[in-house]
C-alpha cells in the first residue's frame, strides 16, 4: 500500500474534523488501522482516504498518483474500492444475494448472470450459500455484516475500507467478523480500518495511526505502537481502553 497525506484538512461549517493531517504508509504495509477516541476524526479520514468526499485543503496521493477533487475523478477512485460500514446497510428489501449483485449490474455494469455467478461465489466464500435468498431481518447481526463484506468483495477491490465493522456487534458475533477480516488481510487484501478493538489491530494491522481531536498524534508499525506508545497521551488511552 502506498498512501500519501499532506496537511490534509476537512471542514463542516464551522467544525473542522480533520486537521492538516500529514501521513506516510510504511513500506511493505497491506493494512493500515486508524485508532483513537470517538468523535477524533477517524471516520472523516477514512471517507477522503477513500474518495468518498473531498478534502477542504491539503493532498491525498495513491500510489504516486494525487487523488482528484472533481465528482468524477473520485467516483472513477471509487469504483475501484470496496466500502462496509458499522451499520450494515443492505437493502431491507433485497435477499442477501440480490445485495450483492445489485451493484455488480448496476455499478460495474455486469450482466444478469455474470453478477449472480459472482454473488454465489463470494457469498459462498463468507460461509454463506446456504444464506443467500435470506431477507436481512431473517440474519443474525454478524451474518449480515459477512453479507455487506460480501458485496464489498465482489467486484474485487484494489483496496478495502472498513469502519467500525463490528461495533453493533454482539462479542461472538464480533469475533466472527474479525475472523473473516483476517482471511482476507492473509489473502493479501489492501485493507484500511477503523476500529475500537485494539487486541485485533495490534494482531492484524501492519501499522496503526492514532487520532484524536482531528489531528494525527502519532503513528508506527502495529508492534512497536503497542510496545512502546510514541506519546504519553497514546500511551494513556491504550492503558484505559486495553485494561479489561
Amino acid at each position: 500500500m502506498n498512501l500519501s497525506l499532506s496537511a490534509v484538512t476537512k471542514d463542516y461549517d464551522t467544525t473542522r474534523a480533520v486537521d492538516t493531517v500529514t501521513l506516510e504508509t510504511l513500506a511493505g504495509v497491506g493494512v493500515l488501522v486508524l485508532i483513537g477516541p470517538s468523535g477524533g476524526g477517524k471516520s472523516t479520514l477514512l471517507r477522503l482516504i477513500g474518495g468518498l468526499e473531498p478534502p477542504t485543503s491539503g493532498q491525498i496521493t495513491w500510489d504516486g498518483e494525487p487523488l482528484g477533487s472533481g465528482e468524477q475523478e473520485l467516483r472513477n477512485f471509487r469504483l475501484r474500492n470496496g466500502f462496509l460500514f458499522q451499520n450494515f446497510n443492505l437493502f431491507p428489501h433485497l435477499s442477501a444475494i440480490q445485495n450483492v449483485t445489485l451493484p455488480l449490474e448496476k455499478v460495474h455494469g455486469q450482466d444478469q448472470d455474470q453478477a449472480r455467478s459472482r454473488a454465489e461465489k463470494v457469498l459462498t466464500h463468507f460461509g454463506l450459500q446456504k444464506h443467500a435468498e435470506k431477507m436481512p431481518t431473517q440474519l443474525s447481526g454478524g451474518q449480515q455484516q459477512r453479507v455487506g463484506l460480501a458485496r464489498a468483495m465482489a467486484h474485487e477491490p484494489k483496496l478495502l475500507l472498513l469502519d467500525e465493522p463490528t461495533s453493533a456487534l454482539d462479542p461472538e458475533m464480533k469475533a466472527e467478523v474479525l475472523d473473516v477480516i483476517d482471511t482476507l488481510r492473509q489473502d493479501g487484501q489492501r485493507i484500511i480500518l477503523t476500529t475500537h478493538e485494539m487486541g485485533f489491530a495490534k494482531r492484524a494491522g501492519d501499522q496503526v495511526a492514532f487520532l484524536a481531536e482531528g489531528q494525527l498524534l502519532g503513528t508506527d508499525q502495529a508492534s512497536a505502537f503497542f510496545d512502546h506508545p510514541p506519546t504519553p497521551e497514546i500511551e494513556q488511552f491504550l492503558s484505559r481502553v486495553m485494561k479489561w
